[in-house]
């Protein structure tokens, strides 16, 4: 019987690995300078949330050896495609609308993670409390974002920056944590060679 095929495994890993890096430094900017135009704000997320959700949708299809980080993710990697679609159809309006949505984003993500955690545990994976945490603390970023404690269009950016960063962290220590891949894995449905049986004449 031939092993599954590993490559977009790896793809997936690599490319939740890649853009939480991606979200990580975005934050940072995010934070340090959050005198950015909007227009250059919502170019950039609508892209990553596309190139995002397209990884997700790679990762949730590649049924690693766990299939923890990857479980809710066919629903939520259309989600983000659609939104990031959105988002870059009308990018000189969609400031508020971005702000909220990724605050959705990121507070179901983190949910979502929460879950991911629990699961985690049973598999005796021993970083599951390391993810629980971070998803705790993402959720409450991701939910400050969608109430807008602050008119401030500036002070909002540094909360975008910071729910950035959140949940990049987040996604790489799930990426590093959960994601299990092993060359010898066999695909869940045993192919079996058809044969005819002839009947016989008593």
């Amino acid at each position: 019987m031939k092993n599954r095929c590993t490559v977009p495994m790896w793809v997936a890993k690599a490319g939740s690995i890649v853009m939480s890096l991606v979200f990580c430094a975005a934050g940072v900017l995010f934070i340090a300078k959050p005198g950015l135009s909007g227009l250059v704000i919502s170019r950039a997320l609508g892209t990553a949330m596309i190139v995002f959700g397209v990884v997700k949708l790679v990762g949730y299809f590649s049924k690693d050896l766990f299939r923890l980080a990857f479980q809710y993710d066919l629903g939520f990697g259309l989600l983000l495609i659609a939104l990031g679609a959105l988002v870059l159809a009308r990018p000189g309006e969609a400031l508020d609308f971005l702000f909220i949505a990724l605050g959705i984003a990121i507070l179901t993500d983190a949910l979502f993670k929460v879950q991911i955690a629990v699961d985690a545990r049973r598999f005796g994976i021993s970083a599951w409390w390391v993810t629980l945490a971070l998803a705790v603390v993402t959720g409450v970023v991701g939910l400050a974002l969608v109430f807008r404690p602050w008119n401030s269009v500036r002070l909002l950016t540094v909360l975008l920056g910071a729910a950035l960063l959140a949940e990049g962290v987040l996604t790489l220590c799930v990426a590093l944590s959960t994601v299990k891949i092993v060359s010898h894995q066999r695909p869940d449905v045993i192919e079996v060679s058809s044969f005819e049986v002839e009947d016989e004449t008593l």
